[in-house]
């Protein structure tokens, strides 16, 4: 296939805070995907197609599903949208708010604070939005795009495919059982 057989949003880059052809390509999939299987997971829950689900009695994890379900589908969205509009530096403010709700929420899920390896993305995002918000401000677009396609992937896509595939969690259960 040749770059001119492609769709131009996968061969354009319109700027120099754009992503390239092939990480826009990425955060289609991994971002449609996980939406759709987000959209599923949901579907099934409310159309009683899942068994009882005594992990939203916890509110840690129902305060935690609430705050990184949108974070999937507006995270995809930021990194394909134009960059630098108001729109943009608004969305993106309320998706760093968003994960680091979503982080810190994860360390109240287990009674007694105790810690699982999944923990692990709790610093990870924080370090990251640090980063995010500190190099925007400089106008460090380079730092600021790196930390943003790592947090999207690396906090959320990674524990996102996680809570589907490791048999027990919510995610699992909703769309497997």
């Amino acid at each position: 296939m040749t770059a001119s057989a492609l769709p131009a949003f996968l061969i354009r880059r319109s700027g120099p805070m754009d992503l390239t052809p092939m990480m826009r390509a990425m955060v289609i999939g991994a971002g449609g995907l996980m939406t759709a299987i987000c959209v599923i997971a949901i579907t099934r829950g409310l159309l009683g197609m899942t068994p009882d689900l005594p992990h939203l009695r916890n509110i840690a994890v129902a305060f935690h599903v609430s705050t990184v379900i949108p974070c999937v589908p507006l995270g995809a969205y930021l990194l394909l949208a134009r960059k630098g509009t108001p729109m943009h530096k608004q969305l993106g403010k309320l998706w760093v708010v968003l994960m680091v709700i979503t982080a810190t929420s994860t360390i109240f899920i287990h009674d007694g604070m105790r810690l699982t390896w999944i923990h692990i993305f709790v610093p990870i995002t924080y370090r990251a939005a640090w980063l995010i918000v500190s190099s925007a401000r400089k106008g460090d677009i380079a730092t600021h795009r790196k930390e943003i396609v790592g947090l999207f992937f690396g906090a959320l896509m990674i524990p996102g495919i996680a809570a589907i595939v490791l048999p027990g969690r919510l995610m699992n259960v909703m769309l497997f059982w």
